[in-house]
């Protein structure tokens, strides 16, 4: 918990903390569709914190925690092509925009920001929805990402098993931080 909130105080500028939120509960999955095989996996060990008045946000996503239904998948995915030894996390520092505060239920709104998979960063505009409750705020979004922009290779010969883009689906539900 006190990484997080260091985190928090690096990435988000603010002064103000009671405006900031951080994750209770995470999920993101990537789905790669190829000829040959269809690969999902999903982690629920996210962690994120958002400045809900300024849209600020920063999330780590631990690569090596992604959960497949085969283990050898797992195992070709940390070794072979995300090489997480060498880069354990994927980032996203950015800010969310077109939400209205002070609306409640599900809202548009788009993030940009920096994206860094695989020791690259990029930077990338996604759509999503911020859907602000009593007590929480849930983000989610869907996108593409192509391997060949962050430098994952894809195997030579069995080019057919992995997508050239996979789509990433995030999924975080906030609390106030003070609330944890």
């Amino acid at each position: 918990m006190k990484n997080l909130v260091i985190i928090g105080c690096i990435l988000l500028t603010s002064s103000s903390f009671c405006q900031k939120y951080s994750t209770e509960k995470s999920k993101v999955t990537f789905f790669s569709d190829a000829a040959i095989e269809d690969i999902t996996a999903t982690i629920t060990k996210a962690i994120s914190i958002f400045n809900i008045e300024s849209g600020e946000i920063a999330f780590s996503i631990p690569v090596k925690e992604f959960e497949f239904a085969k283990s050898l998948m797992k195992e070709h995915f940390n070794e072979k092509y995300m090489e997480t030894e060498k880069f354990p996390k994927a980032t996203f520092q950015g800010t969310i925009q077109g939400y209205q505060l002070n609306v409640t239920g599900q809202q548009a709104a788009k993030a940009n920001g920096k994206l860094s998979i695989h020791g690259i960063t990029k930077e990338v505009e996604v759509q999503g929805t911020v859907d602000i409750g009593k007590e929480t705020v849930h983000l989610q979004s869907k996108f593409k990402v192509k391997l060949d922009d962050y430098g994952v290779p894809r195997p030579q010969l069995l080019w057919q098993n992995i997508a050239e883009e996979v789509e990433v689906t995030i999924d975080f539900t906030f609390i106030p931080h003070e609330k944890k």
